[in-house]
């Protein structure tokens, strides 16, 4: 594939990675002028009709995300090569270094640096899951980290089109089956829930360094997802928060169901432990009534000898038993009064009381149902800012979460008022580089246009949308109006031959083209003022604003003849008159696709065009015949830099 070049503008550069399903290389955009990244579909693919159809289909889906943490998809096409098709995906050409290898090389992560790539993977999973997009290979290696620790997810074209045809291919698919969820290794359904376990796995990895399912064969590690319980990381890594052990618990419980109910609620929890390392995260699984429990064994020889005893005695007690009876009876109505009263009168003196919840983090109306559900007061008490949480979500609650209240306690709140905004730069009139720089330091997007200016140089921005100056909020995208230079525009050069100097004048105007070096020189074919020659020949498309030169006729020359010391003329001649052949040997530059060639002569004190052409580096050497008086000077140029002069000699 090196040196090929698809869709008529990526020139593939090097191999930089590859995969079960496809190979990536590096590229360069010829019509843009940068490097990008192509994933090209293994040929074993290629003639897998269903698969193909899934890998456009996803593909093209995938490239309708736009987020700062996902790979950017530019553009995706098919090419035809020998009875063959490469199907492929033009992709962001990220700089730097995949999860894994971070992972490989420093063993495990710290803390800090775990929960802010697996925040930033989560926000990720957060797009693509709202435009219901499942990723379905969340792993390391689809994790790309950018030199200033930037997340960059991608694969996300080719995930689902994998499914179909996941543990049936190549060892390097199977690969993914350290990171399956349990539904995926039994071949079940799929969602967003498949992700979060793929992302528990991720988490797991990063803080302790080692996969938490081993095998000897996929098949085998496969198995263990769906069957044996993981071990706990603090049992690995005690420095790890009980709360981060708890969210990747959490997220990779067996069962969808038990698992987190969407990616938000797991951010949720990210930003709590984010900011509060001792934040228990109590994942609220336990079901104790299906614990085990211990009862006391029951005696049988003692309930026997129990039983024999009561019979002896139970002839005794017949004399007295109605009497008894008759006692027992009222001391149990007696008893069933107070106690009746009691509970009556309990409701008016004591005072049930709740655990208040946690609920900061969670929007007003779903922290306000679980408030009152409780019997608790709901009151909102104002409003704060805190840039780690949405608009609306509960930034302060006034009493701890696991704190025993009363019933009708008010638990007061604080709000959201949402993200600070950004002040959005100025980018204009930058390099599209420095402006796009510029824009994701502010934590913007960028979205790039191009148009073509005849003002603006090549890759500097003409404007920008917002304008700077704007306020918005962080994430916002920014349109990059980019300057592609001037339009190129073709025009088919007309026969200017026969024609008098104005009119050939005013042809060259209305082709668009430029009036180039205007010579002179006699013609016995064309009478004065009469063009002669021009340096394009007719049907030839030009690029506007090429200049094109002509030869125009000066009329018949005139032959003088030197008159002798006696007044008549021929005798001893003073000089040549007469023009002689001379050769030239012209080679084209080979480090150029063209080179123009011109030749001046110089005779008489007269300078004059006698040659000028281009010729192609592919035509090798050309031998060329002018002609010339004796002592006649030739200046050659090459692409209008002078290169030798040649004198005529006899």
């Amino acid at each position: 594939m090196i040196g090929k070049v698809l869709g008529g503008r990526y020139e593939i550069v090097e191999q930089i990675g590859g995969g079960g399903m496809a190979l990536v290389y590096k590229a360069k955009c010829r019509l843009l002028d940068r490097f990008v990244a192509i994933k090209i579909l293994r040929e074993e693919f290629v003639n897998d009709e269903e698969f193909v159809k899934k890998f456009r289909r996803e593909s093209q889906a995938a490239a309708r995300l736009s987020h700062p943490n996902i790979v950017n998809i530019y553009d995706v096409g098919v090419e035809e090569d020998e009875n063959k098709q490469i199907y492929y995906i033009v992709m962001e050409y990220i700089k730097g270094k995949t999860l894994k290898e971070i992972i490989k090389e420093k063993g495990k992560l710290s803390i800090d640096l775990a929960i802010d790539y697996s925040y930033q993977i989560a926000e990720a999973l957060r797009h693509a899951h709202s435009n219901r997009i499942f990723h379905r290979d969340i792993k390391p290696h689809n994790i790309m980290i950018t030199d200033d620790n930037r997340v960059k997810v991608t694969d996300f074209g080719i995930a689902r089109a994998a499914t179909s045809s996941t543990v049936t291919t190549s060892s390097n698919v199977l690969g993914s089956v350290h990171y399956f969820s349990p539904e995926q290794a039994r071949g079940g359904y799929t969602d967003d829930k498949s992700d979060i376990y793929s992302l528990g796995i991720v988490m797991y990895e990063m803080v302790t360094g080692v996969l938490p399912y081993q095998g000897e064969s996929p098949i085998t590690v496969a198995l263990k997802h769906v069957q044996e319980d993981i071990v706990p990381p603090r049992e690995l890594e005690e420095s790890i928060p009980v709360g981060f052990e708890n969210i990747i618990l959490k997220a990779v419980q067996k069962k969808q169901a038990d698992r987190y109910s969407n990616i938000g609620d797991l951010i949720r929890d990210l930003k709590k432990v984010k900011f509060n390392k001792e934040e228990p995260i109590l994942n609220n699984n336990d079901n104790f009534d299906s614990h085990t429990k211990l009862m006391p064994a029951v005696n049988v020889e003692d309930d026997n000898m129990r039983s024999k005893k009561n019979i002896k005695k139970k002839k005794k007690r017949d004399g007295t038993l109605k009497v008894v009876f008759l006692g027992i009876l009222l001391a149990f109505l007696l008893a069933f009064s107070i106690f009746f009263g009691y509970y009556k009168l309990k409701d008016y003196l004591v005072t049930e009381e709740v655990v208040v919840p946690d609920i900061i983090g969670l929007q007003e109306a779903e922290a306000r149902k679980k408030i009152e559900d409780l019997g608790l007061r709901f009151v909102v008490k104002g409003t704060g800012r805190n840039d780690n949480f949405n608009p609306g979500e509960v930034i302060y609650q006034s009493v701890d979460a696991n704190t025993t209240v009363k019933v009708d306690f008010p638990i007061e709140v604080l709000l959201n008022e949402g993200e600070a905004l950004v002040k959005v730069p100025s980018g204009v009139n930058r390099d599209i580089n420095d402006a796009r720089d510029l824009m994701i330091n502010a934590n913007l997007d960028v979205e790039i246009e191009y148009e073509y200016s005849d003002t603006i140089p090549l890759d500097v921005v003409i404007k920008q949308i917002p304008e700077s100056g704007s306020e918005v909020k962080p994430g916002s995208t920014v349109t990059l109006v980019v300057s592609q230079g001037e339009e190129v525009k073709y025009v088919t050069m007309e026969n200017l031959v026969g024609k008098n100097i104005e009119e050939a004048k005013r042809i060259i105007e209305e082709l668009d083209l430029v009036e180039g070096e205007i010579s002179y020189q006699p013609s016995e074919e064309y009478e004065e003022g009469i063009v002669v020659w021009q340096s394009y020949e007719p049907g030839t498309e030009l690029e506007t604003k090429t200049a094109v030169d002509i030869y125009v006729s000066s009329g018949i020359e005139e032959n003088t003849e030197e008159e002798n010391i006696d007044g008549e003329t021929g005798g001893e001649e003073v000089g040549s008159t007469e023009e002689t052949p001379i050769t030239f040997t012209l080679t084209p530059l080979q480090d150029r696709e063209e080179t123009s060639i011109k030749i001046i002569r110089i005779q008489d004190g007269v300078s004059q065009v006698v040659y000028n052409k281009k010729h192609k580096a592919s035509d090798g050497v050309a031998i060329i015949t002018l002609e010339g008086k004796v002592g006649a000077l030739f200046e050659i140029y090459y692409d209008e830099i002078y290169q030798t002069t040649i004198p005529k000699e006899d």
